[in-house]
């Protein structure tokens, strides 16, 4: 029988171990896919995910209920990677070099050859403009486009207004935009 998040919490909130790894069991998997859409990088990602349920564990007595505990736990992971993002820019790492793509595998390998080549220019063209958005930027386009969360799901976890969350998207969908442009109208012609 499954427990629900609200009775795990509880026990968690009474120092019980096992409720709080069926929490972890039961949100791993979509923080592990958050981190990774946002820092590109399989390690780092599972460098969140364990920072974020390390986090957790210690402040769960901070845990109020006004939010599902999948949306608090969301939150402080999208914030620790927006901070091991802007911690590597500020490094100045870039992390093409140990990074697997945002996007992998956009060419299908059955594709013609022109197709291939096509598929390269485009998800370089993405991963590129990807890493050019802003830590903020990314992660609000990523939240949005990939992982399906509402404008007020995003603010609260970055911590900004209404506002400036649609700002956000929309100046990332603006860069993305201008940099496939040269890409999708050389395609067309």
């Amino acid at each position: 029988m499954h427990e629900t998040e609200a009775a795990a919490v509880a026990r968690a909130k009474d120092g019980d171990q096992e409720a709080f790894r069926t929490l972890v069991e039961r949100y791993s998997r979509s923080l592990f896919s958050l981190a990774f859409r946002l820092t590109g990088n399989e390690q780092d990602a599972e460098d969140v995910v364990q920072e974020t349920f390390l986090r957790a564990y210690r402040q769960i007595g901070r845990y109020d209920g006004r939010a599902s505990f999948y949306t608090w736990v969301y939150r402080i992971a999208a914030n620790y990677a927006l901070d091991l993002l802007r911690a590597r820019k500020t490094m100045g790492r870039k992390n093409d070099e140990d990074a697997d793509p945002v996007l992998a595998n956009v060419a299908a390998p059955d594709l013609g050859a022109d197709r291939v080549v096509y598929a390269g220019q485009v998800q370089g063209k993405i991963e590129s403009a990807m890493a050019e958005l802003t830590a903020q930027e990314r992660t609000a386009f990523v939240m949005r486009h990939f992982e399906g969360q509402s404008i007020d799901e995003i603010g609260s976890a970055l911590g900004i207004g209404e506002s400036a969350t649609k700002n956000s998207i929309f100046r990332a969908v603006q860069k993305l935009r201008r940099a496939l442009e040269p890409v999708v109208v050389g395609a067309a012609r």
